[in-house]
């Protein structure tokens, strides 16, 4: 039996974000294996965290910048360790190399923060992304951690190109894996057009994307509103801060609504989906969802990147820009779906198109086993090949290692 280390940068929340949700599904696929699978976090507990042990799967927690973890790992001497996302690889990676050297690393990106953190400067500064704003230090920092594991899952087509052209990385070194869909369980049918009424949104309001959005839709939906009088915008999320629930407004229909018991259910019940995002990275799981639950959406490239390939989008997707041009199209775009059932169901026959020919659960999965499983077979041959990682993992390199040894030290 193997035995398998996840080192978390949370604890997983499926029912809160998207990266909750991949989490989950990649440890119940270790699970499936039959293998041995354990997760540690440095993380605070939340009052969303999955039961872990209800899955089957072990938990500890982790202390960062102390020797504590020597012992722990050697003791448990994982041949699996996956780090969840480059900050945990850049703590815990080198004592994992120290202890258990012939454990297989693998890192699982989420998505490429160094190319969230570009967009997210460019729209501060009310401009386009520049190779300057991707070139950071985030991203130096993050291509290095790629570098120095033997395989990392990348959740978008879009940033496993932007890897391989841009920053050079082999593509031996990486896997595509986007969410995976558990097809036997799709709904074979859901509320209709006239019985579904309403937009929708959901996401996390601690992720900044997320935040930008419903500040977005502040603009849309007083648009949308001048068309569809009776219409209501509900905005689900988990940990809606003060600024957020002040934005509720019975009188215009803008209302949050919080944290959603199932997301599924309420996004059943919209008739369609608004995801406004202006920048980010990876894929959106409340697109995900929303094809489903057969709910049509309304999004941007930027929300749609990585996700569809050359298959029509279930929807529409509005190219939004700086300007209030891209307000109105979206705005236009949302009412015109809104309002014609026929193409309101040819978007819900393209969405479990696009889930049927993407989102393959078990076809992704035995990709990702195949691959941890070939590379297994082969660690000494697959990290020759890598001398760029092997390089970054040279003692010259290892300015995180001597920092986090300085601090134990200094805190004994």
């Amino acid at each position: 039996m193997k035995k398998v280390l996840v080192i978390g940068y949370v604890w997983p929340e499926p029912n809160s974000s998207a990266a909750g949700s991949h989490m989950l599904s990649i440890l119940q696929l270790y699970k499936q294996q039959g293998w041995q699978v354990e997760f540690a976090t440095p993380a605070q507990r939340t009052e969303h965290m999955i039961d872990l042990a209800a899955e089957g799967i072990s938990s500890q927690s982790i202390v960062l910048n102390c020797d504590s973890f020597d012992s722990y790992i050697a003791q448990y001497a994982p041949d699996i360790v996956m780090f969840d996302r480059f900050m945990m690889e850049e703590q815990f990676g080198w004592r994992v190399e120290k202890h258990c050297p012939n454990a297989l690393r693998i890192l699982d990106t989420e998505d490429l923060q160094c190319l969230r953190h570009a967009r997210h400067q460019a729209h501060k500064a009310n401009r386009e992304m520049t190779t300057a704003d991707l070139f950071s230090d985030i991203a130096k920092r993050e291509i290095a951690a790629i570098l120095r594991c033997d395989l990392s899952l990348i959740i978008s087509d879009f940033e496993m190109q932007l890897l391989q052209d841009t920053f050079k990385v082999d593509a031996h070194l990486l896997q595509h894996l986007p969410f995976m869909v558990d097809l036997a369980q799709l709904p074979t049918q859901t509320l209709g057009f006239n019985e579904r009424q309403h937009f929708m949104t959901i996401g996390n309001f601690r992720h900044a994307p997320n935040w930008d959005a419903v500040l977005y839709l502040q603009q849309i939906w007083p648009l949308i509103r001048q068309q569809l009088p009776e219409a209501e915008l509900h905005i689900y999320g988990s940990y809606p801060p003060p600024k957020a629930t002040a934005l509720h407004n019975p009188k215009t229909g803008f209302l949050i609504k919080g944290w959603a018991d199932d997301a599924f259910v309420v996004m059943e019940q919209a008739r369609v989906c608004l995801a406004p995002l202006r920048f980010g990275a990876g894929i959106k799981g409340k697109l995900l969802d929303a094809m489903i639950m057969q709910t049509p959406s309304i999004t941007t490239t930027i929300g749609s990147e990585g996700m569809h390939g050359e298959l029509t989008w279930p929807g529409a997707i509005v190219e939004v820009g700086m300007d209030a041009e891209g307000a109105q199209a979206f705005a236009d775009a949302a009412v015109a779906l809104y309002q014609d059932e026929v193409r309101w169901q040819q978007a819900q026959r393209q969405g479990t198109a696009l889930l049927k020919q993407r989102y393959d659960g078990e076809q992704l999965g035995e990709q990702l086993i195949n691959r941890i499983t070939e590379i297994a077979g082969q660690l000494d041959a697959h990290r020759l090949a890598n001398f760029t990682g092997s390089m970054l993992r040279h003692h010259s390199m290892m300015s995180t290692k001597y920092m986090s040894q300085w601090i134990a030290a200094k805190n004994a």
